[in-house]
Formats: structure tokens, sequence, C-alpha cells
């Protein structure tokens, strides 16, 4: 009898122990920094087709060096930073991207028109280094102009929208400032053909 109950104690222990084994299995492993700080990991925002979406460098009023004249765009590339001058010392700052190594510039140009949804063209430069781009684009959402275009005097370089906001804040252009679709729309109501816009370096 006393053979059978611990037959018995000896096969419950062993059910239990492979219950247990079968529930971690299941279980994702504990992530010991998690263990130490409490929360879950939080996951990147995702858009309509679950592709990860980069989070905005946000829009802001900031203090600005009253220099420039209310309604100058003046472009800090070495910051990766455009500033709307309002006056008063004041500014709206923009995240944005800029030229990669390469294809830095500095200057004073004026905007010389504006477009909305604006279709894309490579230049014959762009083409001889990238074959594989079309030669031309109708505007869109899949447009890598964006949502709208300020076309720079005497260059053939733009401030315009992206369908790549990951790359805002980053040194991946040909020249082009680039800006989230959101940020170049309220940049786009704010200027007119002939703002001056200042690019440092």
């Amino acid at each position: 009898m006393r053979r059978l109950v611990l037959a018995s104690l000896c096969i419950l222990a062993g059910a239990g122990a492979l219950s247990t084994q079968a529930q971690s299995a299941t279980q994702a492993p504990v992530d010991p920094l998690m263990e130490l700080f409490g929360g879950a990991p939080a996951a990147a925002p995702s858009g309509a087709q679950g592709r990860p979406q980069a989070v905005a460098i946000p829009r802001e009023t900031v203090a600005f060096d009253a220099k420039y004249a209310p309604g100058t765009v003046v472009i800090n590339t070495s910051e990766r930073r455009l500033y709307y001058v309002l006056g008063n010392g004041q500014a709206v700052r923009y995240g944005v991207g800029v030229g990669r190594p390469g294809f830095e510039w500095a200057g004073t140009r004026f905007i010389s028109s504006k477009r909305e949804w604006p279709d894309w063209t490579p230049p014959s430069q762009m083409l001889k280094r990238r074959p594989d781009l079309p030669r031309h684009m109708e505007g869109g959402v899949n447009n890598p102009l964006g949502a709208r275009a300020m076309y720079l005097s005497g260059t053939l370089y733009r401030i315009h929208g992206s369908n790549e906001p990951e790359t805002i804040g980053q040194a991946v252009s040909s020249g082009c400032i680039r800006m989230t679709n959101d940020d170049v729309t309220d940049l786009y109501d704010r200027v007119r053909v002939g703002t001056r816009v200042v690019v440092t370096r």
C-alpha cells in the first residue's frame, strides 16, 4: 500500500513538472530590464500597412536670433532644423532631412515657385548615379517629393515633403531639404514666392 501511494505521488509530481515546462515553453522569455523597471516594452507605431512609422521631431515655437526679418526661412544643416522667423525673437522650428556627405551646400536663395502634390522628374545628374529611378513620377502619396514642394531659385534643390518620414533628422538626400508631409504643408501655407531662404552649415 505504501509503495502504491509513493508511486502515485511520483506520477503526480512528474505530470506537474511537465505541465510547468509546457507552460514556460509557450510564454515569452522574461526581459530582466522589464523585471527591473516594470512595464511592457513599447511597440513602434505602425501605419495602415503595418510598416513602422517614424516618431516625428516635434514642430515648436522657439526663441531665435532677431537678425533675420520676419518671414525668412533659415535652415541649419548641422542641426538638421529649419526655422521660419516670426519676429520678436521667435521662430517656428521644424525637423528636416538634409544633404548627405558630398551633397552639403550653403547660401541664400529665394522660393521661386510652389507646388502641391508635385510631380517628380529626377535630374540627369541623379539618373547617372541612379539609373534605376523612374524618368517621371506623378504627384501622390508614393512620390518622394511628398505633399508640397518649394523650389529654390538658381538650384535644382527644393524644400519638400517626403514619403520616408524616417529620414527626417538625417543626412541622406542629394541636397534637397526634406520635411514630414504635415510640417511641409504647415510651412507651405506660411511662405510665399519670393521668400528668402538662408542655408547655413
